[in-house]
């Protein structure tokens, strides 16, 4: 089954990704009690993640107590930069993004020149 990420809500995906959890749960059959002893939660703070309002490193826990901590490489897979962006640097390793702090600057000489 097919599930568009991109129409749905930040809340709808948080509720989604809890519903997932619970299958793996039933799949591996644990109560929620065992499971969340297993991770130090509370049997509250276990409901609540998986009603999509948990916090990530609780999140990570169940999948590593459930054994599916290998589905965390697949949530944020990793990018490489592009070559083109790796001879801008030069070698240098990037730390950040410059943000809006070019834009901000171009605004304040637009105000200085009244354009």
């Amino acid at each position: 089954m097919y599930i568009n990420f991109e129409a749905m809500t930040d809340e709808a995906v948080a509720k989604e990704l809890g519903r997932r959890i619970e299958q793996i749960r039933l799949e591996k059959n644990m109560t929620q009690e065992s499971l969340s002893r297993e991770v130090g939660l509370s049997a509250v703070s276990y409901r609540k993640l998986v009603q999509g309002h948990g916090k990530l490193i609780n999140f990570i826990a169940v999948l590593r107590a459930l054994g599916r901590i290998d589905l965390v490489a697949n949530f944020i897979p990793e990018t490489p930069f592009s070559p083109l962006e790796r001879i801008k640097l030069k070698g240098r390793e990037r730390i950040r993004a410059s943000g809006m702090r070019g834009k901000k600057e171009a605004s304040k000489i637009d105000e200085v020149m009244d354009w």
